[in-house]
């Protein structure tokens, strides 16, 4: 369930645009190095040659418009609505990068082009 969408949805005003956030303004190698640690923590066998995750981490040159920071305002849906962020950045991402450990096969059929936009659990029932 997302509870910042249901709030939204049963208490917002309707056309008015809500940012939901946590007031986690990070850079872009602030998340990176975030999602490493993770790893270190959740998968301490690493490939082969691998000292530290972070190591893997490649810098390319910047293309035009690339966004070297994300950061919304997220003040006005808790001023107005009252909600606030259940998980920290580090809760959610530490979810988020188990989830994905836990759905490999997942993660490799939409890497190889072979997910068509099916749903995780959807029962695939001839109708």
């Amino acid at each position: 369930m997302a509870p910042a969408l249901v709030k939204v949805i049963t208490e917002g005003t309707v056309g008015e645009t809500y940012n939901i956030g946590g007031r986690n303004e990070k850079t872009n190698l602030e998340v990176v190095e975030a999602i490493c640690g993770v790893l270190e923590e959740l998968v301490p066998n690493k490939p082969q040659g691998v000292v530290y995750y972070r190591d893997l981490i490649s810098f390319v040159k910047d293309r035009p418009g690339h966004d070297a920071r994300y950061a919304i305002d997220g003040s006005k849906i808790k001023r107005e609505l009252g909600w606030m962020p259940e998980q920290t950045f580090e809760t959610g991402l530490r979810k988020t990068v188990q989830w994905y450990l836990d759905n490999e096969v997942w993660c490799d059929r939409v890497m190889s082009g072979a997910y068509r936009l099916e749903r995780l659990g959807a029962k695939n029932e001839a109708i």
